[in-house]
C-alpha cells in the first residue's frame, strides 16, 4: 500500500530523523518527494510511504503523538490542453518523466501513473498550463 503525506513540524521536531524511525520501527519505505527542512525553523516533507496498511496508520499515528501535523496528499496533477504550447520545459523539471514529448510531433504527453505530484512542473510552465486538482 502507497500513500502520499504532507508533514508539518516545529523547531523542536525538525532534528528528529523521521524517515529512519518509520523504516526502522514500523518497516515503512519512505520516499521523499520534496522537502523544506532547516534547523531551528519550521519543515515541510512531502513523503511517498509505502508498506503494509496498519503499519502505515501506526506509523501516521506515532508521527502525530510527536507533534507532526500530517496531511494526506489527494491532489494529481493536470494538463491544460488548450493552454499548452507544447513547450517542454516542463519536461526537464520532472523527475519520473511522467511529461514528455512525443518524439515524432513534439507534442506533450502525460503519464499519470508516472507522476508523484511533486509539483515541480508547475511553476516551469510558462503558460500556466499545469495545476493541481484536489
Amino acid at each position: 500500500m502507497k500513500k502520499r503525506v504532507t508533514l508539518t513540524f516545529g523547531q523542536l521536531v525538525v532534528q528528529m530523523p523521521v524517515t529512519y524511525r518509520l523504516a526502522k520501527d514500523f518497516n515503512v519505505a519512505a520516499n521523499i518527494i520534496r522537502a523544506q527542512v532547516a534547523p531551528n525553523q519550521m519543515g515541510k516533507l512531502v513523503l511517498e510511504l509505502s508498506g503494509d496498511i496498519d503499519r502505515l496508520e501506526d506509523a501516521i499515528e506515532w508521527m502525530r503523538s510527536q507533534n507532526i501535523q500530517v496531511s494526506q496528499t489527494t491532489s494529481e496533477i493536470v494538463v491544460d490542453e488548450e493552454r499548452c504550447v507544447h513547450c517542454g520545459l516542463c519536461t526537464g523539471v520532472c523527475p519520473t518523466q511522467a511529461l514528455s514529448l512525443k518524439p515524432d510531433t513534439f507534442s506533450l504527453t502525460f503519464t499519470r501513473s508516472r507522476c508523484i505530484v511533486c509539483e515541480q512542473c508547475i511553476p516551469t510552465c510558462p503558460v500556466q498550463a499545469i495545476s493541481t486538482t484536489l
